[in-house]
């Protein structure tokens, strides 16, 4: 297949990336600079220059291709709200170059979707419409899209990591530098699922061969690591005291990503390795927080 890829050089895009040319899938890159492009071409794919913010050139990449994965997302969470409306935009654009036809667009979310409240893991199958995480609107759109015709199918991620990034744990841990201390809200036991990049990538690469309309997949090879051992392991390996705040407490320390902080974010993928034979391989969250270089 000929696949558009949004977020090809990012931290999960440029995984997936190099598993679909190893799969044979010819690859047009979004990025938006020239110094992407090169960086694409080394990697055997072409490039399409556009940016987030241009719905259009979004769409004319997507009109190139017999299938779309959407990776690409605005990290500043500062600025968290707005810009998952942005990808909603986004969304819209690519489904309404895909309608009516057998071509797959694969969009991203997040497993607290699947939440199925009374503090059960979150699921493939359910889809919450009540979750407070504003990335909710991407599997709204997600889900008008696919009742307009799109061969829609979503991608729901834990926390993703490696020795260098780690989702969500990225800025707790330029948090806990900022303040002296590695902070977890009360007993800690809020626990966060999660999954190797190289994992997750390959759901992303299995779920689009697979192009099933209403697929929805949890990319998860821990279903649950504790904020209190999360926040263990980052002491150790920036060589700060781990302690509890108050949720009261947390709203202040945390800013932002208080909003995170205590939420619990366990998840299933029970039904997405029984769909994709997908068995996840990568080392383990806590692994690879002691893995990396906090020196850097």
């Amino acid at each position: 297949m000929r696949v558009f890829l949004t977020g090809a050089t990012g931290f999960i895009g440029a995984r997936i990336l190099d598993q679909l040319v190893a799969a044979g899938h010819e690859v047009i890159g979004l990025t938006r600079s020239d110094a992407g492009a090169r960086r694409l071409a080394l990697a055997g794919a072409s490039a399409h220059l556009a940016m987030l913010e241009d719905p259009e050139g979004l769409a004319k990449g997507a009109e190139q291709a017999d299938a779309v994965i959407h990776t690409a997302f605005d990290h500043d969470f500062s600025n968290f709200a707005a810009n998952c409306e942005k990808d909603r935009r986004v969304i819209a654009a690519l489904g309404a170059v895909l309608k009516g036809s057998s071509r797959p667009l694969l969009i991203t979310s997040g497993v607290g979707m699947g939440d199925p409240g009374a503090g059960a893991p979150a699921r493939e199958d359910v889809f919450n419409l009540h979750h407070r995480n504003p990335r909710i609107a991407s599997e709204l759109e997600g889900a008008e899209q696919l009742q307009a015709g799109v061969n829609l199918g979503v991608v729901r991620l834990p926390q993703v990591h490696d020795t260098v990034k780690q989702g969500l744990i990225t800025p707790y841990i330029a948090t806990a530098r900022e303040k002296g201390v590695v902070a977890y809200v009360e007993e800690g036991e809020n626990r966060w699922s999660a999954g190797h990049v190289d994992d997750v990538a390959k759901v992303y690469v299995l779920a689009l061969e697979r192009a099933e309309p209403g697929g929805r997949y949890h990319a998860v090879a821990e279903e649950g690591v504790s904020a209190r051992a999360i926040a263990e392991a980052v002491a150790t390996g920036l060589k700060l005291p781990a302690v509890s705040l108050s949720k009261a407490e947390a709203a202040t320390h945390f800013g932002w990503f208080g909003l995170f902080a205590a939420m619990d974010l366990r998840a299933s993928s029970a039904l997405t390795q029984e769909k994709l034979g997908w068995v996840p391989k990568g080392p383990s969250l806590l692994d690879d927080l002691r893995e990396m270089d906090y020196g850097v």
